[in-house]
């Protein structure tokens, strides 16, 4: 891969006005025969989805059965575990994220990542929306960044008189709402988001819901979840994962049952075992 293609990594996403359809949106995220293998155990195998533009795309489905596996293949955090391996194809805009010549740091800022317990730096609010900046090198009015991701993290009406102050004396859903900012900062596409709402009160779990509603015109969402009622809430897209029993080795590799529409997934689901779960009577 040329230095010109590398550089389409990151200037492959102009923005576009999202279409009113669900299944017009283009896509981001091509992902074939997805398997992931931590040594010789395969977490996951044969996964086959899209992501698409200015959704937000839920996965669910029961414990272990691969959901966090997959969304970390989107940004390669994959690749800070020794074991892990990644088989298949992930494409982002047509290039494949794990060619040797795609720089996964460019990858991980072009594609931010939230996690299940807010973990902001032990540092101020504002040195923790200026850090990823600061770190890329991007020159930027830093004031303008961290008060414009504040904004959209609907936190800087709360924040703005104590920029200063330590964000380890927010609460938690502020904190979490800082992590969003933190992300938003270095001018990312797609956020994706591993159970960030678990942690958190009803009240938090509302503010972080309505916000991502309103940011999804700006920015795809992946979003892992337990909860489903808030993949039906916030979702366009829904995928069900399972996990399928090695009767020999009492292993459990993950599966993806199904992606469709989140309003078919919760009322006319094309599999038996997705209106299980979503019903109740498994998992």
């Amino acid at each position: 891969m040329t230095v010109t293609e590398q550089r389409t990594l990151v200037e492959i996403a102009p923005a576009v006005s999202a279409p009113s359809d669900v299944d017009d949106h283009p896509v981001v995220f091509d992902v074939k025969d997805l398997d992931v293998y931590y040594g010789a155990f395969r977490a996951v195998r044969d996964i086959e989805l899209d992501v698409r533009r200015n959704q937000i795309t839920a996965f669910i489905g029961p414990s272990g059965c691969g959901k966090s596996t997959v969304l970390r293949c989107f940004n390669r955090m994959n690749d800070l575990i020794e074991t892990a391996r990644v088989e298949g194809s992930i494409e982002y805009h047509g290039i494949d994220l794990y060619d040797p010549a795609i720089n996964p740091v460019e990858v991980r800022r072009r594609i931010g990542m939230v996690f299940q317990k807010p973990n902001p730096f032990p540092k101020s609010i504002y040195d923790n929306v200026a850090f990823g900046p600061r770190v890329a090198g991007m020159k930027v009015d830093l004031d303008e960044v961290v008060e414009r991701s504040l904004r959209r993290a609907a936190l800087w009406d709360e924040v703005k008189d104590r920029l200063k102050s330590s964000a380890m004396g927010l609460s938690g859903g502020q904190q979490q709402r800082l992590c969003i900012a933190r992300a938003l900062a270095v001018d990312p596409e797609v956020i994706l988001m591993d159970e960030p709402c678990s942690a958190l009160d009803p009240i938090a779990t509302g503010r972080i819901e309505d916000l991502m509603e309103e940011i999804k015109s700006e920015y795809t969402i992946v979003i892992v979840t337990h909860n489903m009622q808030q993949a039906a809430r916030v979702s366009d897209r829904c995928a069900f994962f399972t996990t399928e029993v090695n009767e020999t080795s009492d292993t459990r590799t993950g599966i993806l049952v199904e992606l469709d529409r989140t309003e078919k997934i919760f009322s006319n689901p094309s599999d038996q075992r997705t209106e299980n779960y979503v019903t109740g009577r498994f998992g």
